[in-house]
């Protein structure tokens, strides 16, 4: 073990845990205001009841993602502070972006939201649930702004063995923002639907006998859920295919990584479905390819070349040094990729069977389909992996740099830490943040016993003297 492993090994950790609940809680809040809309406008009284049910389990995934990103916030300025010295005039702005104006909208707004439903007429209060989601999606904005720049830095000059920021639009009109932000929240709105319809699922197969209200209610979560992840699932693997073309030209590496090609292709570049890669020899074994197919999916053509990483690793000893070896790890990005592809089309074939089961016109209704439910139930946690492996392919992809042709991942890590304080600190980590999973789920089993007719606001007992013991 050494201070760089252990580092990035944190670093990992920290950013997989927080990425669990970011998605969960964009999406969720999303679906949670498009229910209430639906209320408003039809003043049915099943979506209040959905917008309250499900609302409890986003501000639940809200307060685990805030704990966890306050970590890894920590960590960033324990262990990365060569990174810190070298990033801290770009990373800094959108980060305080990100703090002052979207999370101080999403935390002020969700305060509104939840103990103003009797007070306020419903316009008003949907328009706090519709604030409290754009501050969430905007404060992935600006966070995704200072990553795209580690993949694609621009609108910087280096002065002083620092990079300073030139010009701030520049980071906003960068083409790899755009892509990854628009892959991002796409896939965290396809989870929201995930979520609602899998735990929907759940409940369907523990309780056999329900009330025509409580039917009604899951019927249409159930849909809701289902159509969700349907439409966004189909757009994040349509912009994932337009993302692809980009890294082609911006990220060849990462690309020829994702794919197992090691030598430039012909111009009818075959596909390997499996394989092994050998970091020794650089090169493929075990492996069973599919002719054209990769010159198909790369350019939508039967022919067109992709350049291996052989070859692009000594372009990039020429262009930064030959002291580095430029390849990532290239099996993890592989298997990455091909297990985000897989759950992606999944999560499609899922909520479109799905959705065809639970139209009014289908013989037998999906809540008697105990096979089918199992198989929504189960998707629930495929999301979860599905972003972990994207993060793996975009963050993996990027080794041996921090920032892209910048600095690289050896320069920016702290200095005075030591391996001692580094296994400490994970250890601890590890262990705060495996308590927090478990008590999330536990939470949220706890709130899905509930009945959802009886998903109300939180009541408090009044008490006249502020400094009477039972005020607080």
């Amino acid at each position: 073990m050494t201070i760089l492993s252990l580092a990035r090994f944190q670093f990992a950790m920290t950013t997989v845990y927080h990425f669990f609940f970011v998605p969960f809680s964009i999406g969720t809040a999303f679906i949670v205001a498009i229910m209430e809309s639906m209320y408003v406008s039809t003043k049915d009284e099943t979506y209040k009841k959905m917008a309250k049910y499900w609302g409890n389990i986003f501000l639940l995934s809200f307060a685990v993602g805030v704990v966890t990103g306050l970590i890894q916030e920590f960590q960033f300025g324990m262990n990365w502070s060569d990174y810190s010295r070298f990033m801290g005039d770009i990373f800094g702005a959108p980060l305080a972006l990100e703090a002052l104006l979207s999370f101080f909208m999403e935390s002020t707004f969700i305060g509104l939201w939840v103990f103003t439903w009797k007070k306020v007429r419903p316009g008003v209060h949907l328009f706090f649930i519709w604030m409290t989601s754009i501050g969430s999606l905007t404060s992935a904005l600006w966070i995704l702004t200072a990553n795209s720049f580690m993949q694609h830095p621009v609108g910087y000059e280096v002065k002083g063995g620092r990079a300073v920021m030139v010009d701030f639009g520049a980071l906003l009109k960068n083409p790899q923002l755009w892509y990854e932000y628009g892959h991002v929240i796409l896939n965290a709105i396809m989870m929201g639907g995930v979520i609602i319809a899998g735990l929907t699922a759940f409940q369907l197969l523990k309780n056999k006998k329900l009330s025509e209200a409580n039917k009604k209610f899951y019927k249409k979560s159930m849909r809701i859920g289902l159509l969700f992840a349907l439409i966004f699932s189909i757009g994040g693997i349509a912009l994932g295919d337009v993302q692809m073309q980009y890294l082609i030209k911006e990220q060849p590496m990462k690309f020829a990584a994702t794919e197992d090609v090691f030598t430039t292709t012909g111009k009818h570049a075959p596909w390997t479905v499996v394989g092994i890669a050998d970091m020794k020899e650089h090169k493929v074994k075990d492996n069973i390819d599919i002719p054209y197919a990769l010159s198909i999916l790369s350019y939508h053509k039967t022919t067109g070349a992709v350049t291996g990483m052989n070859e692009l690793n000594a372009q990039y000893k020429k262009k930064y040094g030959k002291n580095l070896d430029y390849y990532p790890p290239v099996n993890t990005l592989f298997y990455s990729f091909r297990i985000m592809c897989a759950i992606g089309a999944w999560i499609f074939l899922v909520s479109l069977v799905g959705l065809i089961m639970t139209r009014e016109k289908s013989k037998k209704p999906l809540a008697q389909r105990r096979w089918a439910l199992w198989c929504i139930a189960i998707t629930t946690f495929l999301p979860f992996i599905g972003n972990t492996a994207g993060w793996f392919v975009t963050e993996f992809g990027r080794i041996p740099w921090t920032v892209y042709g910048l600095f690289t991942i050896a320069e920016s890590v702290s200095p005075n830490v030591s391996v001692g304080s580094l296994l400490t600190s994970n250890i601890v980590y590890f262990v705060l943040f495996t308590t927090l999973a478990i008590t999330l789920i536990w939470l949220i089993v706890r709130e899905l016993r509930k009945d959802p007719s009886e998903a109300i606001e939180p009541k408090f007992k009044k008490v006249l003297d502020p400094f009477d013991k039972e005020a607080f």
